[in-house]
């Protein structure tokens, strides 16, 4: 459904290379149907070399001719892109914005389409684990919602919301969460150091663990808490450890930093005009 489409992509950074690369290595699409655009020329020659890409530094020339176009800048670059591309692109062509925080309407206003996808990624779609909630407008049709459904495959899981208000949840919950698991992973690899371990060997047990527990948890999908039990024998050492952990907090400290996190995407996402 994507091979005979072209696809330009508005910024070169993380997730668009990631995206182009889940895009080229699934064999999706032909590289001479991709252009990737960036104001650092090194960028796009780096692409064209790795996955033979076209590229561009300009915004507009890169777009024309292009079925879907993909927004891939930083929140504060975009006012600039749309201003370029305002008018200029068809009525039937395809936005997909993975702009964190930027409301459907601002796009849609500047860019004069209907046509327009919101994605909330998260950065293990570079290792193609990632984590996609998306919503569209009506103007997007079935075969449209597919072709995106197929983009944001080759990046991992997807889920499709009916309304946009749930993407400020996902950036709370899944956009956000990596650094959440990141921070807790630190915490152990510093337990285990603090206890005497190598700080090579405490990571390695860690970071299998923690893979370990969710290929665990995949494979029997019970309740987290009937899992928690698999492991916790009444007064042994997992009992002590979960008691201190409940005692400090963290159940409560965490809802409280994702419901944070929630609160300002919100924020972030009125103040856009």
């Amino acid at each position: 459904m994507l091979q005979e489409k072209k696809v330009t992509f508005i910024g070169s950074g993380v997730m668009g290379q990631a995206m182009i690369a889940g895009l080229i290595e699934h064999d999706l699409i032909a590289p001479q149907n991709v252009i990737a655009s960036d104001p650092i020329k090194s960028l796009g020659e780096r692409l064209n070399e790795q996955y033979g890409v076209g590229h561009s530094t300009d915004n507009v020339a890169a777009s024309q001719g292009a079925d879907i176009v993909i927004l891939a800048v930083k929140p504060q670059y975009l006012d600039p892109v749309l201003a370029e591309l305002g008018g200029k692109l068809p009525s039937e062509t395809l936005i997909l914005s993975i702009v964190a925080g930027v409301p459907i309407d601002k796009i849609s206003r500047h860019l004069k389409l209907e046509t327009i996808v919101r994605v909330m990624p998260n950065t293990p779609a570079r290792v193609g684990k990632g984590m996609s909630v998306w919503t569209a407008t009506d103007a997007v049709n079935e075969a449209q919602r597919e072709q995106v459904k197929a983009i944001l495959g080759a990046l991992g899981q997807e889920i499709f919301v009916e309304h946009e208000y749930f993407l400020d949840m996902a950036t709370a919950l899944c956009g956000s969460g990596p650094a959440y698991v990141f921070l807790f992973i630190e915490a152990l690899i510093d337990a285990g150091v603090h206890m005497g371990f190598s700080r090579p060997i405490a990571q390695e047990l860690v970071l299998q663990t923690v893979e370990g527990s969710v290929a665990f948890a995949r494979a029997y999908p019970s309740h987290p808490a009937e899992l928690r039990n698999m492991v916790t024998s009444p007064g042994g050492t997992t009992a002590d450890a979960l008691y201190q952990l409940e005692k400090g907090g963290m159940r409560a400290i965490l809802s409280k930093a994702v419901f944070a996190a929630y609160q300002k995407s919100k924020a972030l996402g009125s103040s856009e005009s």
